[in-house]
């Protein structure tokens, strides 16, 4: 699995207007290529009268589909530079629709391109650019005498905290990136003398906006 990656945290549209020629970029994230062609499919019916609708996207851990159609326009001129936005913003699992209506005036093929790729841009920061990061949820059981200390060397440590439970012991769950999971286990071995017991539970992608973490 990836560490982490870029991706889109929902659906955006955004309009702008070139040379009399209406652009409307819509993105949106995607988890298959079924996901993908339904969503192209249904601002195709919204904007049958368009005169050209524009699609890309790509999909898979390692970018495996890639797929884009200038829809009528000249060939390498909307869908290759909608499909370009994507791949240069570093982004996975991303759909987008760039909707031209005709103004009157002819771009040409440099005007095309730069259109395209200005109304692929506005669509995706209209979705919103996040980064998926992996990280491991974990669940670690302590006598109630070590509660302060160990609460307090999470925080400073910068560890997540998902929730904390109590009985006849204290249970905190941590969210731990990936990468820092090793250092994590010989730090609570240090913080309790060996006197605590964790439990690796599941690996999880959280999202981060704007440099931070949104807890679930």
């Amino acid at each position: 699995m990836l560490k982490e990656y870029r991706t889109l945290l929902e659906y955006g549209e955004a309009e702008i207007i070139i040379d009399k020629s209406r652009f409307i970029g819509y993105a949106a994230p995607i988890n298959s290529e079924e996901e993908a062609i339904a969503f192209i499919d249904s601002i195709k019916t919204k904007h049958r009268n368009a005169t050209h609708n524009v699609p890309a996207y790509i999909l898979g851990e390692n970018n495996e589909i890639q797929r884009y159609s200038d829809d009528g326009e000249p060939s390498g001129t909307a869908g290759i530079p909608v499909l370009e936005v994507i791949k240069k913003e570093g982004l996975k699992d991303v759909v987008v629709v760039v909707t031209r209506y005709f103004g009157g005036i002819k771009l040409g093929t440099g005007g095309l391109v730069r259109a395209y790729t200005k109304g692929a841009k506005v669509g995706l920061d209209a979705a919103k650019i996040i980064i998926k990061r992996l990280y491991e949820l974990v669940h670690i059981k302590i006598d109630y005498t070590m509660l302060g200390k160990i609460q307090n060397e999470i925080l400073q440590n910068g560890y997540l905290i998902k929730t904390t439970e109590y009985d006849d012991s204290v249970h905190f769950y941590l969210y731990i990136e990936v990468p820092r999971i090793q250092q994590f286990k010989e730090q609570i071995i240090e913080w309790t003398n060996g006197r605590s017991t964790l439990e690796s539970i599941e690996q999880e992608y959280l999202t981060e906006i704007d440099g931070k973490i949104i807890v679930p």
